[in-house]
């Protein structure tokens, strides 16, 4: 009963079922949604569309938080936002991961911007990139990738996606496309 009245109080914020957050006009501390998705279901890590508007190489806002997870898929939704979680598997779960420390206080799992182009196109249903110009389109286009970032890209990461995760076809193309993007830089910088 001390737990409700807090939370209609506006002293705590429900996160899920006997999960709460004490609220940042009490406490003082700005919540992290990052490090909230890590904690409202674990093992997790923040990527795809979130992750990529994190590291600024995507326009738009986004509204949900998406992570992967080795468990079953799952969504949660509460007063901060919608946290969705598709299951990747163990193999490609630990590959390209970054612990970002905000400050003393709060530090969160997140996907390099690598693996959450990998993710997001290995769990985007109608995204089946085989060839070079629709790669391209898809990034430049449809997501709106900041395509001079993408060139910077550690391809290291693809090689090893494409061996552990969903949708090597695609990834192998991404890849093709990043040597290419890689090598008109170059030819650009020696002119």
């Amino acid at each position: 009963m001390k737990i409700a009245a807090l939370v209609k109080k506006g002293e705590l914020i429900r996160l899920k079922k006997g999960m709460f957050v004490v609220s940042p006009e009490l406490s003082g501390v700005p919540l992290s949604l990052e490090l909230i998705a890590n904690h409202l279901y674990n093992p997790s890590y923040v990527s795809m569309a979130s992750a990529l508007r994190y590291y600024g190489l995507i326009p738009e806002a986004v509204y949900t938080i998406q992570s992967m997870t080795t468990k079953h898929s799952r969504n949660f939704e509460n007063e901060l936002g919608i946290f969705t979680y598709n299951t990747i598997s163990s193999k490609a779960f630990s590959l390209g991961l970054r612990r970002i420390q905000r400050d003393e206080r709060v530090a969160f799992i997140i996907a390099s911007p690598e693996k959450a182009l990998c993710d997001l196109i290995a769990n985007s249903p109608n995204v089946n990139l085989r060839y070079l110009k629709e790669a391209a389109a898809y990034l430049a286009e449809d997501i709106r990738l900041d395509m001079d970032e993408f060139a910077k890209m550690n391809p290291d990461i693809f090689e090893e996606y494409i061996t552990v995760g969903k949708k090597p076809t695609s990834i192998k193309t991404l890849l093709k496309l990043l040597r290419k993007s890689r090598a008109s830089e170059s030819r650009v910088k020696l002119a």
